[in-house]
Formats: C-alpha cells, structure tokens, sequence
C-alpha cells in the first residue's frame, strides 16, 4: 500500500491479483448479486488507488481494511435497494422452473448457496468473512465493527439456521 501510495500501478496491479477474486467472492456472499459484486470490487479496487495514502500500515491489516471498504459498499448497495422505488424494480421471473433449474436446485451446492443468500445480512456476512474470506473472528469483528462474542453469535445462529433448513435435502451429510 505504501507503494500504491506513491502512484506504483504495479504494485496496485499486485493487490488487484492477489485480492480480486476473494473480493468479488465475497461481495456476492453479501450482495447475493454477483454482477453487482463485480461492481463493488471494482470500486473497492479504485478506492485502494485513491485511499492509499490515508492507508495508516500497524493499525489495521490490509486485507482487513480491505474487506471493510467492501462491506460497507455492499451495505450502501442495500440500502439503495430497500430504498427504490416500487416502480424500479424489476419485473418478477416466472415462477415455473425450467428443466435445467429443477436439475440444478437438485444439487447440494445450489441449496446450500441459495439458504446462504437467505440467511439475514450480518450472519450472512460473519459466515462469509469466516468461512469463505478465512479470516479469524477478531479480524471479521474488525471488519463488521463489532465484538468477538456477537460474531460468534451471528456463526453460532447462521450455521443453526442453515444445518435446521438443510437437513430435509441433505441430512446424511449434516450427521458427519
């Protein structure tokens, strides 16, 4: 960062490779939305470029500042959401499945994800900063502003939620 800092687009270019694809992973864990996800990393990608040298190294790290800006440009997406106006939102897709959805919604991966995407919007991201980001929960209590204890909490509640929704479709792997 101190590099980007200076106007090195090679050491940007090094961040960008490094983080993107964990990034774009994660904004579509919160957004449920990945060409909006794409939207957000590009953003967070510019803000890198442009906040480097207010970047202070020692008072947070990197990817965890890095996961911040990201969170809070999902959380600003959101709210725009909740806030537009009926008249904007998209028509509603035909609720008949396809052949290919009904193949589809058989796989496990799919119904994990789609339960994922219903999860509320804090335990949603607590399990994709654990669990998909990696990170320790100290480091996603950093990045979501709050406590050790209400991560684990939001794990604790999202992981019973999920294993309660999953059994009917997927009980012989939940037993393991």
């Amino acid at each position: 960062m101190l590099r980007v800092a200076r106007g090195d687009r090679d050491a940007c270019r090094v961040l960008v490779e490094r983080h993107l694809a964990r990034v774009v992973a994660f904004a579509a864990r919160v957004l449920a939305n990945p060409s909006e996800a794409e939207d957000v990393s590009q953003e967070a990608f510019a803000r890198v470029w442009t906040s480097a040298a207010t970047w202070q190294p020692g008072i947070a790290r990197f990817t965890t500042w890095l996961h911040r800006v990201v969170l809070n440009l999902c959380l600003d997406r959101l709210a725009r959401r909740r806030e537009a106006p009926l008249e904007d939102a998209p028509e509603p897709a035909d609720p008949a499945p396809s052949a290919a959805r009904r193949l589809e919604e058989a796989d496990v991966t799919r119904v994990v994800t789609r339960e994922i995407e219903a999860l509320p919007e804090r335990q949603r991201t607590a399990l994709a900063l654990c669990h998909y980001q990696g990170m320790r929960n100290d480091e996603a209590a950093d990045v979501m502003g709050t406590t050790v204890e209400a991560v684990e909490s939001l794990l604790s509640r999202a992981r019973r939620t999920l294993r309660d929704r999953l059994r009917p479709v997927a009980g012989d792997l939940l037993e393991g």
